[in-house]
């Protein structure tokens, strides 16, 4: 390229630190911009770091996308480009696949052990001085099924078994003898594996397929006293559907960090229920995880100058970055 590439960032209230940007700033204008500004900053760039990775403005300033290249995306899920425009097009798509795994792998194995030793019971039992011996679950010999099978769900495979539980996977295409999971399961059977799970952990990817894909019948599908972790996307849930089983005691418990529609509105049902516990969509935020997803953008930044393969390429078809 002859020319100086253009880059466009996308940020809200917070900007990428100068300093971790200056490998960018040196060998590109640099257009940072809110929404507001984004396709007037898409003229003409080469590249969209797509920083502010909540945003839903893409599409609507897709049509100044006029010479757009590459988009990067600071986030393991990429749902929010993953419109017909930018599918059918051949912009290649990047996301920060393994910022979050082990954050997230360890919120994983804190709620599951919230849950065996009944920690929000006992913060209750302190907040009212009563003194109140009671006895408590173990985790380890007990069932987890992750359904995902991505770097995010190995890492929580990894840390589960090491906690002692067994652990199953299901994912797109079952095998046996994999080296995270023992066994990994084909999803389109997902009803059949929920049975023996005492724990089950959603961290799929937002697909077409993938969407609703834990609702009534799933739910049904649990044991009684099984919990469920969600950690992928909210849309993976039908939330009504949830809210019944809780209600119902068709499931036992549910620790939710994503939700269908963020922020979860201050009068929904899932606030005031004693076996949900509930996060604002930060299960992977490690102190320091912005200053990671700006160190994932500008290597490949590096990569894409000197015409070598980018890193995290999602596959647009089927809407994340295929394992290896």
């Amino acid at each position: 390229m002859s020319r100086k590439p253009i880059v466009a960032v996308l940020h809200a209230q917070v900007l990428p630190r100068n300093d971790l940007m200056a490998p960018v700033d040196s060998r590109a204008e640099v257009r940072y911009t809110d929404e507001a500004g984004l396709a007037r900053a898409l003229d003409g760039a080469d590249v969209l770091f797509l920083y502010d990775f909540l945003s839903g403005a893409v599409p609507a300033a897709w049509h100044a996308a006029d010479s757009l290249q590459w988009l990067h995306i600071a986030a393991a899920g990429v749902d929010p480009v993953m419109f017909p425009e930018a599918r059918d097009s051949d912009v290649t798509i990047t996301n920060s696949r393994g910022v979050f795994d082990g954050a997230i792998a360890e919120y994983v194995l804190a709620q599951i052990l919230s849950f065996a030793k009944d920690l929000p019971g006992s913060q209750r039992l302190q907040q009212s001085h009563t003194w109140k011996h009671r006895e408590s679950e173990r985790i380890a010999g007990r069932t987890a099924l992750v359904v995902g099978t991505g770097p995010i769900g190995r890492a929580v495979a990894r840390l589960l078994r090491a906690a002692g539980m067994t652990v199953r996977g299901s994912g797109r295409r079952g095998h046996e003898s994999d080296p995270d999971f023992g066994v990994v399961l084909p999803a389109d059977d997902l009803p059949a594996q929920l049975a023996d799970a005492d724990y089950v952990v959603a961290v799929a990817p937002l697909t077409e397929q993938t969407r609703h894909m834990f609702c009534a019948e799933t739910f049904a599908a649990m044991k009684p006293g099984a919990r469920f972790v969600n950690v992928g996307r909210g849309e993976l849930v039908r939330t009504d559907d949830l809210v019944e089983a809780l209600r119902s005691g068709t499931i036992a418990g549910a620790a939710l960090d994503v939700f269908d529609s963020e922020p979860l509105s201050a009068d929904h049902p899932l606030w005031d229920m004693p076996n949900v516990s509930i996060t604002p969509h930060n299960s992977g935020d490690f102190a320091g995880w912005r200053d990671a997803l700006v160190t994932v953008f500008t290597d490949n930044f590096e990569r894409w100058v000197a015409g070598h393969p980018l890193e995290n390429v999602v596959d647009k078809q089927l809407g994340y970055v295929p394992s290896r």
